[in-house]
């Protein structure tokens, strides 16, 4: 038997409920529905287009306790703009026409003319200072990629100052991440619900965790949309978000279940696009909590997992087997060599641990985590189980799965994480730092590599710390790394014009729909 006992991709497809009718989605305006052709002012030209991610969008605040989720970063890059935008591995100009360092710890900062908010105001340094700002100061998710700001200035209406404590090799690729508001806005009413920005659409209406609604801005300096509005609802369910897609109810989907590619690929006025992605799934072992203190016990459990064979089951093509703590996609990635599968070493340093009575422990995880996260938990667990480690599931809604996470007051948890900006600082610097203690490890080792590489701007330099970094953690068996999901997404043939983004986080400005 597999490490899959008694979760066939039969049961799987079953617990998917392929087949099952899709939900009827409303109209984004009246007379036309956002798949179909519709009878209002958009028929037969650009219409308003339906695009269905499978996590909800539960705030609009970019610099927000969620200012890191997929869904809130995929609303935020139709709300608002960044100073730079990031092209592969380099900066490109956004609100910022150019750039430039007239020493290692200054940066210099041109903004565009004729930037205006949805609100009507213009754009100006004020509020990309207090934009900034308040990122720096904030206790988010993004804090510590700001940590060596010292200070930001604004000499005059289009100019931004930015000087850091130390050289700071990853400015730029962060800067892609700071979304700027209104200074007047900042500090003044609820921004997880009233969301003001410079992007190419603007909020027509938002109920959280059940879809946002966006329009056109006609005043975007990057031109207006092609579309006649924007629709992001929250579909959970992957069989009715891919029926939904299938019968026309839906645009565009993403993140598609290995069992459901095939069946679409047939699917008449249905496409397929895809690129390596940088989504991937981990499971962290509390390193601060025994017995995982100890990391004979954490290499033991990587021991004990077939993870080739979990992976291939569940995901087939649509994932790929990870060796190393980030995935091959993203800047500084290095492979390592995976560890064995073998049970019978995993009891041997188990009971060398003092623990060859076995362990009773627990693993937490969201239900909407990233697809087939329900089963590949129970593959681990399975695995575990066979080599005397009780494992209780503990599959929670997600706002006390955050809660717990940050409180540390958990054994072990599952979740998908997203490389956003495809660089390793992103992961590496901003979880791994034993300033960060997102997992109760401490590594002076690693504290100094990762602080070397988020200095330097030679990016090759930075490539070796960040391969030295990856084989540090991988090492210590900080957690599992199982699969980098593939970044596959389901269109209809009546849209063009659509990119799609390793991050799960693509850009509708250019996209049309007709038909």
């Amino acid at each position: 038997m597999t490490a899959t006992e008694g979760v066939g991709r039969r049961r799987f497809l079953a617990l998917l409920g392929a087949g099952a009718a899709g939900a009827s989605l409303p109209a984004l305006v009246t007379g036309c529905a956002p798949g179909g052709k519709g009878t209002g002012p958009a028929a037969g030209g650009n219409r308003p287009l339906s695009a269905a991610f499978y996590q909800a969008i539960n705030d609009l605040d970019p610099h927000g306790p969620s200012a890191v989720d997929e869904a809130s970063l995929l609303a935020n890059r139709q709300i608002y703009d960044t100073l730079v935008a990031w092209d592969g591995e380099k900066a490109a100009p956004s609100l910022a026409t150019s750039w430039r360092q007239p020493d290692e710890t200054t940066w210099e900062f041109t903004l565009r003319d004729g930037v205006v908010f949805h609100d009507g105001g213009k754009l100006t340094s004020a509020d990309v200072k207090a934009s900034l700002e308040r990122l720096a100061a904030s206790d988010g998710p993004q804090k510590p990629l700001w940590s060596t700001v010292d200070t930001i200035k604004a000499p005059g209406p289009r100019t931004i100052t930015i000087t850091t404590k130390e050289p700071a090799g990853t400015l730029l690729v962060n800067l892609a991440l700071a979304f700027i508001l209104p200074a007047a806005q900042i500090g003044k009413g609820d921004l997880s619900r009233n969301a003001i920005g410079s992007g190419p659409f603007a909020v027509e209406s938002f109920t959280p965790s059940s879809q946002l609604l966006l329009k056109p801005a006609p005043g975007y300096w990057g031109g207006a949309p092609k579309l006649a509005g924007l629709r992001l609802p929250y579909i959970p369910e992957s069989s009715t978000r891919m029926t939904s897609l299938q019968n026309g109810e839906v645009d565009v989907t993403w993140i598609i279940p290995p069992d459901e590619l095939g069946r679409l690929r047939g699917v008449d006025g249905v496409k397929i696009e895809s690129k390596p992605g940088v989504n991937y799934f981990l499971t962290w072992f509390n390193c601060g909590r025994k017995p995982f203190s100890d990391p004979r016990v954490r290499r033991a459990l990587l021991h004990a997992l077939d993870v080739k064979t979990i992976v291939s089951s569940l995901y087939g093509d649509a994932a790929a087997i990870m060796d190393a703590p980030i995935p091959s996609a993203v800047f500084g990635h290095a492979p390592q060599k995976p560890y064995e599968y073998d049970p019978d070493l995993a009891r041997r340093e188990l009971a060398e641990a003092g623990h060859g009575s076995g362990i009773r422990t627990s693993m937490m995880w969201f239900k909407d985590t990233g697809p087939l996260a329900t089963e590949l938990a129970q593959s681990i667990i399975s695995a575990w189980a066979k080599v005397g480690v009780v494992v209780e599931p503990q599959q929670i809604e997600k706002a006390a799965w955050l809660k717990r996470l940050t409180a540390l007051d958990w054994d072990i948890e599952l979740q998908v994480n997203t490389v956003t900006t495809g660089d390793a600082d992103y992961t590496l610097g901003r979880l791994y730092t034993s300033e960060a203690n997102r997992m109760g490890y401490a590594n002076k080792e690693l504290d100094g590599i990762l602080a070397k590489a988020k200095a330097t701007s030679d990016q090759d330099e930075r490539k070796s710390l960040y391969g030295r970094a990856c084989e540090i953690i991988w090492r210590d068996a900080v957690g599992v790394f199982p699969a980098a999901l593939a970044a596959t997404y389901g269109l209809r043939s009546t849209v063009a014009g659509f990119v799609p983004a390793a991050n799960s986080q693509p850009e509708f400005r250019t996209v049309s729909a007709t038909g």
